[in-house]
């Protein structure tokens, strides 16, 4: 089956995934057409299940969560196939279809990472200098204290990721439509945990498959 070959193929579990991206800040994605809507595609869709194919689970979590809540609100029913496994559950192809028939799905978003490159440059720490004065008991005369304080250095990471998305057909069981998106991504190894990464990717792929005539509402 077409459905089944094209789900094997996109079953593949990189060693590398947007986990390393947890603490990152993305510049926004861009996006190239590699599959434009099919002549056949039974299109629009209103029942989506959303698969990000990524090594860390709260990777897919996160990113799931993101595309299922911009589907939802285009109007559009949409499922994280996260929601309906935990980080031990099998990753195969038997699985997502197990809840494309529990769900009743009429098409199926899979998302993966194809290529991610790194490099990191080693940022020089600051020197502050603090300066206090004391009042003393002679007119006019101060004690001078000087702190000087030195930051640690850090380290500036500089990922570029491209993510690779296709929509599934599930009456036709062939692939209807697909697309590559890029960003550049910027992470300090000190930084709190920032999600812009999955918020820019989620805005990108949902706006192109509106842009395309993907969803029905």
């Amino acid at each position: 089956m077409l459905f089944t070959s094209a789900l094997r193929k996109t079953l593949l579990i990189l060693t590398l995934a947007l986990a390393v991206l947890l603490g990152a800040c993305a510049s926004g994605a861009k996006l190239v057409t590699v599959l434009p809507v099919t002549e056949s595609a039974d299109t629009p869709y209103d029942n989506i299940l959303v698969i990000g194919l990524f090594k860390s689970y709260d990777a897919r979590r996160y990113f799931e969560k993101e595309v299922v809540d911009r589907l939802k609100g285009m109007g559009v029913e949409a499922v994280a196939s996260s929601s309906m496994m935990n980080s031990k559950t099998p990753v195969t192809r038997e699985t997502f279809l197990a809840m494309v028939d529990k769900v009743g799905a009429d098409s199926v978003l899979v998302s993966r990472v194809i290529t991610l490159e790194s490099d990191a440059k080693m940022l020089e720490s600051n020197t502050l200098f603090k300066r206090n004065f004391y009042s003393t008991y002679y007119y006019n005369l101060y004690e001078v204290t000087m702190s000087e304080y030195e930051e640690p250095k850090t380290i500036e990471f500089n990922h570029s990721v491209r993510l690779a998305t296709q929509l599934v057909s599930v009456s036709s069981k062939e692939p209807v439509w697909a697309i590559e998106s890029s960003a550049e991504v910027f992470q300090n190894i000190n930084q709190d945990r920032l999600y812009a990464v999955y918020v820019d990717e989620a805005k990108a792929i949902t706006g192109a498959m509106s842009r395309d005539g993907l969803l029905a509402r």
